[in-house]
């Protein structure tokens, strides 16, 4: 049997298995007692596989790992989608106050008047930010967000009788990429929609799809390029009019905040990524928060519980709501980010939250008029607050493609942007600075961007070969996904 590569002893960082000794920690009873001395045999269990380190061995490890980590506290993130922007200290701050912190989600309504008082001032504030007449707190993120609208347009169409009719749901190649997946997930057939050659949604074309099969038109404003829908009123009229509902994927929300409201747009339906727009942490698989906003003819298929208010400003869970599509997880909400959220939008205020949004926009366009002359951007007009970029005349002339300038930003002291996506751009780079970086940060990531093609041009093996100063340097992509071991076995002993 060939044997294992240790990708991290390999860079002086064996794993926690593989360091202590036995006996070293771990050790709860006195020479010679057990544990079934002490516990009753309901508790006990078999002998765990746990590593035995010492305190001072586990925290020097892991603070070791954490500096090899990047994160937006070490530097800049232009992921576009992602808005991987600033977290405020104060956010954290907040949400760790006893009284939210050690709240039990079991605790009666009285005993947790200052949380529903949370949940329900951030359910008032996103529907009037975002012109919807309610939101629920439930889902857990975007994806999930998605599911619970299209379940709430699904619910809507039974009880009107035309469940069984209206089955197609329309999504631009624009749109992004887990809207087909909830649709499907949801039982309708998916449509896809091919922008036009500024990018856009044309009326022309969703008004050619359209019919009495139609459920609901999925899109976001801006879209996934970064340019603002400008014909999205007609767009909502025609859905409109075949009896539709229009869906607002609010993954790009960060552009609209304070300057457009999707409700105005004609949205019926829409959701939020708090851990995008709204300076949540999010990425490593941390818990994001996906609010559902609805107009007002879908509220009554929103998600349980809801936050109610009563004249003597007493805040209640509200479970008994015939219509509803139930609920989509485990109690209320991902609680501490609600009021994670709620302490930016205080903190910005109306004013402040729309000058987040001209920010971003004014950012994206810095970068993308200062590498257009060196790098290919498809869609040569004002942007919102992303853009998309092509490597594609770089791979012809020099061999170098969009993966490989985005390997060489990391030698180069930056996360890599969003590559491959969307679709419809060729070697796509999708950048998107948010309002939080400097211009200094965007000039150093515009040069260094600079740099990697000028590289590429006359040596195009030193981009090729990138990342070379990490801790790790390229890896087996194919395999990793194909063949991922995740789990650490100890040595087998004796021949194999």
């Amino acid at each position: 049997m060939p044997e294992a590569v240790n990708v991290n002893a390999a860079h002086g960082e064996k794993l926690i298995f593989e360091q202590g000794q036995r006996g070293r920690a771990n050790t709860y009873f006195p020479s010679g007692r057990s544990a079934e001395e002490f516990l009753p045999k309901t508790q006990l269990r078999g002998p765990l596989p746990l590593p035995d380190n010492s305190e001072l061995d586990v925290v020097r490890h892991f603070t070791r790992l954490s500096h090899r980590t990047f994160a937006i506290d070490v530097g800049f993130y232009p992921l576009g989608s992602c808005t991987m922007k600033y977290n405020p200290r104060i956010n954290e701050a907040m949400a760790a106050q006893p009284g939210f912190k050690d709240l039990h989600p079991y605790a009666p309504d009285s005993l947790a008047q200052g949380a529903l008082a949370v949940m329900y001032e951030l359910e008032r504030s996103l529907s009037s930010i975002f012109g919807m007449a309610a939101f629920s707190l439930n889902p857990a993120a975007g994806a999930h967000a998605e599911l619970t609208a299209l379940l709430i347009a699904k619910a809507y169409f039974e009880k009107a009788g035309q469940g069984a009719v209206r089955r197609t749901v329309i999504v631009p190649d624009t749109a992004h990429g887990t809207n087909p997946a909830s649709a499907a997930m949801v039982g309708y057939k998916v449509i896809s929609l091919p922008s036009d050659a500024r990018g856009r949604v044309g009326v022309a074309e969703i008004k050619s799809v359209l019919g009495d099969d139609t459920a609901v038109c999925m899109m976001t404003n801006p879209n996934t390029l970064g340019l603002f829908e400008d014909h999205v009123a007609e767009i909502a009229a025609a859905v409109h009019a075949a009896g539709g509902l229009m869906y607002y994927d609010g993954a790009n929300a960060n552009a609209l905040m304070g300057n457009a409201r999707p409700g105005d747009m004609g949205f019926d339906l829409m959701h939020l990524n708090l851990h995008k727009t709204f300076s949540i942490p999010h990425g490593g698989g941390g818990a994001g928060h996906g609010p559902v906003g609805v107009a007002q003819h879908l509220v009554p298929f929103l998600p349980v519980p809801v936050v109610t208010k009563n004249e003597r400003e007493q805040y209640a869970l509200e479970f008994e709501r015939p219509e509803t599509i139930g609920s989509m997880r485990s109690f209320w909400s991902n609680f501490a980010h609600a009021v994670r959220a709620l302490t930016y939008i205080y903190a910005n205020g109306g004013e402040g939250l729309t000058r987040v949004s001209q920010l971003a926009v004014l950012n994206a366009n810095y970068v993308r008029a200062k590498i257009k002359d060196f790098i290919t951007t498809p869609y040569d007009e004002t942007c919102r607050h992303e853009f998309v970029a092509s490597a594609q005349e770089l791979k012809r002339e020099t061999g170098v493609k969009a993966l490989d300038i985005a390997k060489a930003l990391l030698d180069r002291g930056f996360h890599a942007p969003t590559i491959y996506f969307p679709l419809l751009v060729p070697e796509c780079l999708m950048i998107e600075p948010t309002e939080t970086e400097t211009k200094e940060t965007l000039d150093g990531f515009i040069a260094a961007l600079r740099e990697i093609v000028e590289t590429a041009k006359t040596n195009p093996q030193a981009i090729l070969d990138a990342p070379v100063n990490t801790v790790v340097g390229r890896i087996d992509e194919t395999r990793a996904a194909r063949q991922p071991d995740l789990r650490w076995s100890p040595p087998v002993s004796g021949p194999v």
